[in-house]
């Protein structure tokens, strides 16, 4: 496949992440938990956190597959292609739960993957170790953002949990993967940078 259409295909992947309904290989974390009783309030603020988890799993997949698609190293792409499908899964589980709750998700999603694609892109481009060394970045701070969430969850939400939870597991393994393969750590400076974008896209998702 040429570079041409190896676009063409990114950019129907693209249209599926934001458009179409996702779907999971695995089965839903949650399915053996029982639905709790929540008032207004808390479905609102747990769908808010569920919408912020499946934006920044739209933002994953699109950084993991524009980067697969500038890498170099074919073990470099297969690690990046599995944990697209991965977030592809995570999606799919978000997207059930956001409904469940009476949400939606946030229509900011075209523009956070255009934008987080293209940064995969050029850190694909950089070379496999700093390629990497981006992926377990993003899925350390992933994993933080996760964290926060569990806490913030309405203590009797068990099924949202159950997500979060199993979505944090596959994170670390991940970050974990990159890492194995030579993955480099990034500067300071690049950390700093991506903690200020998750931060400006978490303030907008949790409203918009």
């Amino acid at each position: 496949m040429n570079l041409i259409d190896r676009f063409i295909a990114e950019f129907d992947q693209g249209l599926r992440t934001v458009l179409a309904e996702a779907q999971t290989l695995r089965p839903f974390p949650d399915r053996d938990k029982s639905e709790s009783q929540l008032s207004d309030s808390e479905k609102r603020r747990a769908a808010a956190l569920m919408r912020i988890n499946h934006s920044g799993e739209v933002c994953a997949q699109a950084l993991y597959n524009g980067q697969a698609l500038t890498a170099r190293n074919p073990a470099t792409e297969a690690a990046l292609r599995e944990a697209s499908q991965e977030e592809t899964e995570h999606l799919a589980w978000c997207e059930k739960r956001i409904r469940e709750l009476g949400s939606h998700k946030s229509f900011l999603n075209p523009m956070f993957y255009a934008g987080s694609f293209a940064l995969g892109a050029f850190a694909g481009a950089l070379g496999d170790k700093w390629n990497l060394g981006f992926l377990a970045e993003t899925e350390n701070q992933v994993g933080k953002h996760i964290e926060g969430h569990l806490k913030r969850l309405p203590d009797q939400d068990e099924k949202s949990r159950a997500i979060l939870e199993q979505m944090k597991i596959d994170e670390a393994r991940h970050a974990t993967t990159a890492i194995t393969h030579g993955g480099a750590p990034l500067p300071l400076p690049v950390k700093l940078a991506m903690e200020l974008s998750s931060k400006i896209m978490t303030k907008t998702t949790y409203w918009i």
